[in-house]
């Protein structure tokens, strides 16, 4: 049993529920290693200076928030003469559709860093298990070209947290999927708010 399923068995009251969800929500928050953060903003930035581009990654939930990554850093910074070039690849439902369809769903992130990704590019995947197979793909074929690989993951991080280059890892237990989209979600908030403060005031 992980903790939300503990936390709705010891009071399924509404308000003891929201409670105890903020609570333990806040511990996964304060267990986080502050330093993947500090690395994670400076690979970004890393990214930014060099003019390449950062692929993000994800499945589900995590296909959300790659969007909503992409948006803030790319689009919510706001800075035209150097920009962040950040591109989400889950979101060309033609794209995904066609390569699933004709090559199979593991394959949808890979084929297209085959077609866009260049040496040098960073490729972010986010995964609560770490073990889907079509990032597990993407994150084999990035390695191959020098594509620099950056998990950001929860329960024990799988093995993309294994193979990546760097990562934040998010501790929550197995099949906590909301407190570890939250945490993700809130970093995106925490990192792209840095960076729009830092390279506006450059």
């Amino acid at each position: 049993m992980n903790n939300i399923d503990k936390i709705f068995a010891d009071d399924n009251d509404p308000q003891a529920f929201t409670k105890a969800y903020f609570s333990y929500l806040n511990t996964v928050l304060q267990n986080i290693d502050t330093l993947e953060v500090v690395q994670f903003i400076e690979t970004i930035l890393d990214a930014r200076e060099r003019g390449v581009t950062v692929y993000i990654i994800g499945n589900g939930g995590s296909a959300a928030t790659a969007s909503h990554i992409a948006n803030d850093f790319a689009i919510g910074i706001n800075d035209y003469e150097k920009p962040l070039r950040v591109t989400s690849l889950t979101d060309n439902v033609a794209v995904l559709s066609a390569i699933g369809n004709d090559f199979g769903y593991d394959e949808i992130f890979v084929r297209q860093l085959r077609v866009y990704a260049k040496k040098g590019d960073v490729l972010v995947g986010i995964s609560a298990s770490g073990n889907s197979v079509n990032l597990i793909n993407a994150f084999d074929f990035a390695k191959t070209v020098g594509i620099k690989t950056v998990a950001i993951t929860a329960f024990d991080g799988g093995k993309m947290k294994s193979i990546a280059d760097e990562g934040i890892h998010v501790p929550t237990e197995e099949k906590e999927y909301g407190p570890a989209e939250d945490a993700h979600m809130i970093l995106d908030h925490l990192v792209s708010g840095y960076l729009m403060r830092y390279i506006n005031n450059d």
